[in-house]
């Protein structure tokens, strides 16, 4: 079960993730251009890249949890009765759920203890390099909240995340 806000909430930090992936690409061509034709290479977009890089691959893993395409081995607990898979699913999402909360809170005072410091060769505040972390465990959070409400909340019996995509493409509607 997903919720409508955070389907929006969802969609946004990919496609924030998605267009820093393109100023990534942006800063690694001009970074090679420079180097290689104009024999001065910017010293600022190699590390530009790399905070750009946890922008877009931190809040994408809360997607991942979100959608449970991360990984996993599930062959034991799906060979478990349907009971139990579904305990164990809300263990899950609780043991989550703390971790987001737990990274977003000790994450938060990395963010607060280096923002008067800067980053030598951009000039930002070092703790844009910290704050993916941050909105990472809140995702985490929120996400695995939702799931909870979804877990404790039905009475349908435990679908796998292949019978819940299934289910998904059958219902989602037809482009032709």
């Amino acid at each position: 079960m997903h919720w409508k806000p955070l389907n929006h909430l969802a969609a946004a930090v990919v496609a924030l993730g998605g267009l820093a992936l393109i100023v990534i690409i942006a800063t690694t061509g001009w970074q090679v251009f420079g180097r290689y034709v104009l024999n001065d290479t910017p010293t600022w977009a190699e590390r530009l890249s790399l905070i750009l890089i946890l922008v877009v691959s931190l809040p994408i893993a809360a997607i991942g949890l979100r959608e449970d395409f991360h990984l996993g081995i599930s062959l034991i607990v799906e060979m478990l009765p349907k009971r139990i898979q579904r305990s164990l699913q809300i263990v899950n999402a609780v043991i989550l759920a703390a971790f987001g909360a737990a990274m977003a809170y000790f994450s938060w005072s990395l963010v607060t203890s280096t923002w008067n410091r800067s980053i030598p060769l951009l000039g930002i505040p070092q703790s844009f390099q910290y704050l993916p972390l941050v909105i990472c465990g809140v995702l985490i959070f929120i996400f695995m909240i939702e799931r909870l409400v979804g877990l404790i909340g039905s009475s349908a019996r435990v679908r796998t995340p292949g019978e819940a995509l299934l289910d998904e493409a059958v219902d989602a509607p037809r482009q032709d």
